[in-house]
């Protein structure tokens, strides 16, 4: 009997040591985290775009998934929201006027996205949408809700449209690069318009098409040297900077006249 017993004990101690490890040893979610080399950016009048690159990396990142290459990385730099009006022109008599407007309120003024593969490749729509995730899927709310629906869709595709076309709303496929199976690097397009103002970088984690985890910061993007006295002096003292660029209109059509005068 004392020998039953003892059996039963180690037994008992060897499943236990067989089931502990095995809850204790259970692996950690993933977690994405991501970093920029400087919270801030100057651009000059002279500036022509440039690329930014932010670098990140996975935490608890499955080795097995990771050479399977079944984790993707979106990366999105958002610009500030602003109301943004979108007017529609129509000939009438010959000339274009505008005729119907509609305004929206909290645009994103930009919005840079790189991928590691085509948005269709990394997960469904439904999730997209879910997570506001990608251009086609910002919602946009118009000023004035009363609009019919149809109005509203067809001024938000022309203001989508037209932020492409101005490379405002870009999309880098491939952008997104694994340095080794938890480092990467992604690449976004800054336009030569970019507002200033504070930007926000996220990067989305997807697990063989499933979203596991967000990760943000903040990029401050400044004008410099002259041009920021000039825009600063605009916003702080509108009314005597309006005084002022009145003013010199006034003067140089003044010394315009005495100069083009013809005796």
């Amino acid at each position: 009997m004392a020998g039953l017993r003892a059996f039963l004990a180690v037994a008992s101690l060897s499943l236990f040591a067989a089931v502990s490890p095995g809850e204790a040893q259970t692996p950690a979610a993933e977690n994405i985290q991501i970093g920029l080399s400087t919270d801030h950016v100057s651009i000059t009048a002279g500036f022509s775009g440039a690329d930014l690159t932010i670098f990140g990396s996975l935490e608890n990142a499955d080795p097995l998934v990771a050479r399977q290459g079944r984790y993707d990385i979106i990366v999105v730099l958002e610009g500030p929201a602003r109301p943004v009006v979108v007017r529609r022109k129509d000939r009438v008599l010959g000339i274009w006027i505008n005729l119907e407007s509609e305004t929206f309120e909290n645009v994103p003024v930009s919005y840079s996205v790189a991928t590691t593969r085509p948005l269709q490749d990394v997960t469904d729509p439904n999730s997209y949408k879910q997570l506001s995730l990608g251009a086609a899927n910002l919602y946009m709310q118009p000023a004035d809700d009363d609009d019919s629906p149809a109005t509203i869709e067809e001024f938000t595709a022309a203001l989508r449209e037209r932020k492409t076309a101005t490379g405002l709303y870009s999309e880098n496929v491939g952008g997104v690069q694994f340095l080794s199976q938890n480092l990467f690097r992604a690449t976004v397009r800054l336009a030569p318009n970019v507002p200033v103002g504070t930007h926000k970088a996220r990067a989305f984690l997807f697990k063989s098409g499933l979203f596991i985890k967000e990760s943000s910061a903040q990029l401050e993007i400044r004008k410099s040297g002259f041009e920021q006295s000039i825009f600063r002096v605009a916003h702080d003292y509108s009314f005597l900077y309006g005084i002022f660029a009145v003013s010199l209109a006034m003067l140089t059509g003044w010394l315009g006249r005495l100069v083009f005068r013809k005796d």
